[in-house]
């Protein structure tokens, strides 16, 4: 099978996915998941005109002259009215929150008033409408304020209580499972043998799926046996998973037996090897409902990857606009040349930084090994290098993948 393009790749990959079911709970429940559609205020904020400030209801044409007094003839606090209506020379003490009675057309705030009694002074002429919140001034009833694939955080929860909505309309997480495989892996916390090392893919992928949404799975690590890996995949079918992660084990090699084992289950291969770099032997199919995206054994390649496809496929079932994968896309200059590349999409992790004018520069690390998860640590984008891309000089204009 030839090597395909990561824009094919990608189209294939989102064709037919569907947004997850909808689920309405408790906005103490809602942090950080997605809006399944859009909601709008059920009232009007505020539902009345109030007061700004703890002060004096007046009419503000008699405020103009210090030594003319007012009197005040009743209070109202917040929660709480005045029924009758304001009439010239008179004022109420009022409180911050409170509804503006009739015939108020400003308040005076207490710390340019002096009162004696009843008898109210004005040291400061106020004008019409000040400090007076008019009714709607936030929001108006009807208005949609949150959009179908916002995600909910303090802000936005806070606007949602506002807009007098107890529960919200949520997409279901998607179901990822996940799972490692080979004989050479163990879990980090334990002591590998001679010839093992230690998984840390499972580890990225799960906070990977956590940050888009998604709730993660852990299937463990199967070894190199082919009813073990059966064993785990079965598992993610029983969990109706939405989604089927496998990380290594999906290449040629007599040890890479994921593809076989999946189509065993009666996998639908939708592609295999991407024209990409890190990443070529990344696949990409159906088991049942579940998608199935086998990722590369080799950290970098495998979270370069769950960047590129499994983002974009979390954001679709999640209701959520998908773009190309220029998503994140921005220029800086290079400072480092750059040889011409050849028939593979490269991804350089890279470090950006600010020049002296405030423009964006970047530099690419010099060893660009697939395993090297430091690297990828300490990097602030990767930069994209099309197929065919001619070499790159010093100065050049390079597009980057943001990372942070």
């Amino acid at each position: 099978m030839s090597l395909i393009s990561i824009d094919d790749a990608l189209e294939r990959l989102l064709k037919g996915v569907e947004a997850t079911q909808t689920e309405h709970l408790p906005l103490l429940e809602a942090g950080e998941r997605v809006l399944a559609e859009d909601v709008a205020a059920t009232r009007t904020q505020p539902p009345f005109s109030a007061s700004a400030m703890d002060g004096y209801a007046v009419k503000a044409a008699d405020t103009s002259d210090p030594n003319r007094s007012l009197k005040v003839i009743s209070e109202v606090a917040a929660g709480h009215s005045y029924d009758g209506t304001l009439q010239h020379g008179e004022a109420l003490r009022i409180f911050t929150g409170a509804p503006v009675p009739d015939g108020v057309d400003a308040v005076l705030m207490q710390e340019n008033a002096r009162r004696d009694g009843d008898n109210l002074f004005c040291e400061e002429a106020v004008p019409v409408g000040k400090f007076i919140r008019p009714a709607g001034l936030d929001f108006k009833e009807g208005e949609v304020l949150l959009k179908q694939g916002d995600i909910l955080g303090f802000r936005e929860l806070a606007l949602a209580g506002a807009m007098n909505h107890a529960t919200l309309p949520l997409h279901k997480k998607p179901l990822v499972a996940i799972l490692a495989n080979g004989d050479e892996l163990v879990e980090p916390g334990e002591t590998p043998g001679p010839n093992q090392i230690i998984a840390s893919n499972q580890v990225g992928i799960a906070e990977f799926v956590r940050s888009l949404g998604g709730t993660p799975l852990m299937l463990g690590i199967a070894p190199d046996q082919p009813q073990e890996i059966t064993a785990r995949v079965k598992q993610a079918i029983e969990a109706k998973a939405d989604v089927l992660v496998t990380l290594g084990g999906a290449s040629v090699g007599d040890h890479d037996l994921i593809q076989d084992v999946l189509g065993a289950e009666g996998m639908e291969l939708g592609f295999w090897r991407i024209a990409m770099r890190p990443g070529k032997p990344l696949m990409a199919g159906s088991l049942g409902p579940m998608k199935v995206l086998g990722l590369p054994g080799n950290p970098v390649s495998s979270l370069v990857c769950a960047l590129l496809f499994l983002g974009p496929l979390l954001n679709k079932m999640l209701g959520r606009t998908v773009t190309q994968t220029n998503q994140n896309v921005i220029k800086a200059t290079l400072t480092a040349a750059l040889p011409e590349n050849d028939l593979r999409q490269d991804y350089l992790r890279a470090q950006v930084t600010t020049d002296d004018q405030g423009n964006l520069t970047t530099e690419p690390f010099a060893k660009q090994d697939s395993s090297m998860l430091a690297l990828l640590a300490k990097a602030d984008a990767l930069i994209i290098r099309k197929p065919h891309a001619a070499a790159a000089n010093v100065g050049d204009q390079v597009d980057l993948l943001k990372l942070r």
